[in-house]
């Protein structure tokens, strides 16, 4: 697996070193569940190989994928903000191959080191930005009328 891709390629090197320091390596199959809406955030992945479907708990029906993350994509962004509770859940789309993060080791390194702090908020942000941007442009192709995307 490689770090230059993704959230741990914006790191600056002695940074991504120190945080790489903290991650382990883990596996899971295709279908596994990663974690549930509303769940304890602890940790947080990033893929090295396969995807993750990101879902959305829908009552009285199978959960709807709102994303899929792939190679050097940040799985959970929410162990970042209290209350540290899942806004989605993941289940492994592939045989997923991602390094492993405990939030509260990387929430007392980030307090140590206030550039890496900086550095991984910014990139989390980022993340959490185009997810979003990405989310609404799916509603708008679900739920919208016929041609009511932008006209500019």
């Amino acid at each position: 697996m490689t770090t230059e891709h993704g959230i741990l390629a914006s790191l600056p090197t002695d940074q991504r070193d120190q945080l790489m320091a903290l991650a382990h390596e883990v596996t899971f199959p295709a279908g596994s569940r990663l974690f549930e809406e509303s769940g304890r955030a602890d940790r947080f992945w990033i893929i090295g190989s396969g995807s993750v479907d990101l879902d959305l708990h829908v009552p009285g029906r199978q959960a709807a994928v709102v994303g899929t993350v792939g190679i050097g994509g940040l799985v959970g962004w929410s162990w970042l903000f209290p209350p540290r509770q899942w806004h989605l859940g993941a289940q492994a789309h592939s045989p997923v191959r991602a390094w492993e993060f405990d939030a509260t080791a990387v929430l007392d390194l980030c307090e140590k080191d206030p550039v890496l702090g900086q550095a991984l908020v910014t990139g989390v942000a980022r993340v959490v930005a185009d997810r979003l941007t990405a989310a609404r442009t799916r509603l708008l192709d679900l739920y919208g009328p016929y041609g009511s995307g932008p006209t500019r």
